[in-house]
């Protein structure tokens, strides 16, 4: 879509299609054996790939020649805005990051949690007028999706807080369907 307008599209593949992993897969298996060609460690998904080095420097130097290596023998183009180096704490891949410590350990990144709890506030909005049995219903279908998913965080704190904040909602929810004084007090004796 170019200015509102949608327009045919004669290369590349749709955002978040089929087709695109796989392509990706095939295109950047030379790649991977580069990769260990130089016994880096790396890990891939699809396109977005992340290579842990020890030092700065290195990292200087292998995103250069790595880049190098993609454009003049893949004959691919390098997003230089999304490539970066950075510690692995500070970078996100796949929904989650790692924390510092001496045994890093896989840490939900920020920003699925401010997703969760986006997508959260949108099905418990106190002024949606749907039932608490179908708001509870629509959230457990989610819940139990982004759980199967999240749930193998290391750190379970994460998901403590997230519980706790995950009940207040439901609560304020609960609370704004009982509109008179007689039905809070009849409800919460």
């Amino acid at each position: 879509m170019e200015g509102g307008l949608v327009n045919p599209v004669d290369e590349g593949t749709p955002q978040g299609g089929p087709l695109s992993p796989l392509l990706s897969n095939i295109v950047l298996d030379e790649f991977d054996r580069e990769l260990e060609r130089r016994q880096l460690r790396f890990v891939r998904y699809a396109d977005d790939s992340h290579i842990y080095v020890r030092s700065q420097r290195a990292g200087e130097r292998v995103m250069k020649s790595l880049t190098r290596f993609i454009t003049a023998k893949l004959k691919l183009q390098v997003n230089e805005e999304e490539s970066a180096m950075a510690r692995p704490s500070e970078r996100k891949f796949l929904g989650f990051t790692f924390t510092n410590a001496g045994i890093p350990k896989r840490l939900i990144a920020p920003q699925a949690v401010d997703r969760f709890k986006e997508r959260v506030r949108e099905l418990t909005n106190r002024n949606r007028g749907v039932s608490i049995e179908q708001m509870a219903e629509e959230l457990s279908r989610y819940l139990r999706g982004w759980i199967g998913y999240f749930g193998k965080c290391e750190i379970p704190s994460v998901l403590v807080r997230l519980d706790h904040w995950l009940r207040r909602r439901l609560g304020c929810a609960i609370w704004k369907q009982w509109t008179r004084g007689s039905a809070r007090f009849a409800e919460l004796r």
